[in-house]
C-alpha cells in the first residue's frame, strides 16, 4: 500500500489541475496560505523562544486545520468536493468578510496560541538543543587566519 501512495503521489498535481477546480490566484494563495500557517509559527517560535518544544511544533497542525477547514467551507469548488454543497450554493460563511484565499490568517494565530500552550505543557527542550539554537541565533565565525 504504501508503495502505491509513493508511486502515485506525483500524479496528484495533475489529477487536481485536470479537474480545473479553481484558478491559479487561488490555487497560489491557497498553498501559501496553508504554508504559513503550518510553518511560520513553529519556525518563528523555534528558532526565538528558547521554551519551544519539537511537541508543541507538531501544533502546527492545528493552524493548518483551521485554515483548511476555513478554505473547504467557503470556496465553491473545495465545499462541493468536501462538504457535496452545490457551487450555485452563496457563500454566505466569511468569516468578518475575508475571502478564502487568505484563510492563514486565521491559521497563524492559532498555530502561535497551540505552539505556546503546547511547549509550556511539556518538558522544557534539553541542553543540546539549546545550543544547537544559540548556535543558529548568533553563529561564531572561524578568525581568518
Amino acid at each position: 500500500m504504501a508503495g502505491i501512495c509513493c508511486c502515485s503521489w506525483p500524479c496528484w498535481p495533475q489529477l487536481t489541475a485536470a479537474q480545473r477546480p479553481a484558478d491559479i490566484l487561488f490555487l497560489v494563495g491557497a498553498a501559501f496560505s496553508l504554508a504559513a500557517a503550518g510553518f511560520f509559527p513553529a519556525l518563528v517560535l523555534g528558532i526565538f523562544w528558547k521554551r519551544a518544544s519539537g511537541l508543541g511544533a507538531l501544533s502546527m497542525l492545528g493552524g493548518v486545520g483551521v485554515s483548511f477547514y476555513y478554505m473547504s467551507s467557503t470556496h465553491p469548488w473545495l465545499r462541493e468536493l468536501i462538504w457535496r454543497i452545490p457551487r450555485s450554493t452563496p457563500i454566505d460563511n466569511l468569516w468578518w468578510g475575508i475571502e478564502p484565499i487568505s484563510a492563514g490568517v486565521f491559521g497563524v494565530p492559532v498555530g502561535f496560541l497551540l505552539i505556546v500552550v503546547i511547549s509550556l505543557l511539556t518538558p522544557m527542550p534539553a541542553a543540546s538543543t539549546l545550543r544547537l539554537i544559540d548556535e543558529m541565533r548568533y553563529p561564531h565565525h572561524p578568525d581568518p587566519a
